[in-house]
């Protein structure tokens, strides 16, 4: 609890409202174990490379700079899912995973562990989200700090809450279903948004491909991923290179396989069940599973 306390800051829209519940939760009921499930675990064994950031190394031991990853239960939901669609081990699979939501990140998983991830060391790395930016120049962040009009908080605010989907539409929508339907009607923010969202996944999953031999799969996973077939379609549109080619149709009426059945590579879907995850974490935390 206190070293959850301690990190609490590094990512702000979740760990603080989690603790508070916690806090509440352990009040009230004393004698129940209570069980934390860090998002992060699944990343735990990231192998050196794809943790380490190039970063002074005296920074690096004092502040504990790595890179932690996140989304790790909706990530460990998917695989097992997925080796139940492909009938096939998940410690022998070589995959591509997105979770596209409200917090949007990629995975490299092989052999069942994960390689590689898009988010770092906190939830903002990586790919533009709902309403956060994801990566951007660190000199840019440098360079805004040093205007007179801005502070810490308002660009920490910022990064969080006015940027991603929501700040690339000009205020319009964080929500793709909204950008989609705008796009539509000739509403080029809207557009640029899907498009600007598009290109940072795919840009993301072929770098993440670099750390797999092979790719067995591409799986779609969170709230985007899973009901939200125009970005699908975008993000594989720009995948043969990688062997990810052919259309991907909009409803697979469940957990199931998107792409034609001789794809070289197949695109499946998964519904996003964080909390089952968590329950099987727990059973298994209190030797119950």
């Amino acid at each position: 609890m206190a070293a959850a306390q301690r990190t609490a800051d590094l990512a702000p829209l979740h760990v603080p409202p989690a603790l508070t519940l916690l806090g509440v939760l352990r009040e009230r009921l004393p004698g129940v174990p209570h069980v934390l499930c860090p998002d992060t675990a699944f990343h735990n064994d990231l192998p050196e490379a794809a943790a380490t950031y190039p970063l002074p190394a005296v920074w690096r031991e004092r502040y504990g700079l790595r890179r932690y990853g996140f989304h790790g239960l909706s990530y460990r939901w998917a695989l097992d899912r997925t080796s139940e669609l492909l009938d096939r081990p998940a410690t022998g699979l070589s995959l591509l995973m997105t979770h596209l939501g409200g917090g949007s990140s990629v995975c490299a998983v092989r052999d069942g562990r994960s390689v590689d991830t898009s988010m770092g060391f906190t939830p903002l790395e990586g790919v533009p989200m709902s309403k956060r930016s994801g990566s951007i120049d660190p000199g840019m962040l440098l360079w805004l700090l040093r205007r007179d009009d801005l502070d810490l908080d308002t660009v920490e605010h910022c990064l969080n809450n006015e940027s991603g989907l929501l700040g690339l539409s000009g205020g319009r929508s964080g929500d793709t279903r909204d950008l989609v339907a705008a796009a539509g009607e000739g509403d080029e923010a809207a557009a640029t948004a899907l498009r600007v969202f598009a290109h940072r996944v795919r840009r993301e999953l072929a770098a993440s491909a670099t750390s797999l031999d092979r790719i067995d799969a591409l799986v779609f996973t969170g709230e985007i991923g899973w009901d939200q077939p125009e970005v699908r379609a975008d993000v594989v549109a720009g995948l043969a290179l990688l062997g990810i080619r052919g259309e991907v149709n909009g409803d697979p009426g469940g957990d199931g396989r998107i792409s034609s059945p001789d794809a070289a590579v197949p695109v499946l879907v998964v519904r996003p069940r964080e909390e089952l995850q968590l329950c099987r974490d727990t059973m298994a935390a209190l030797g119950a599973g």
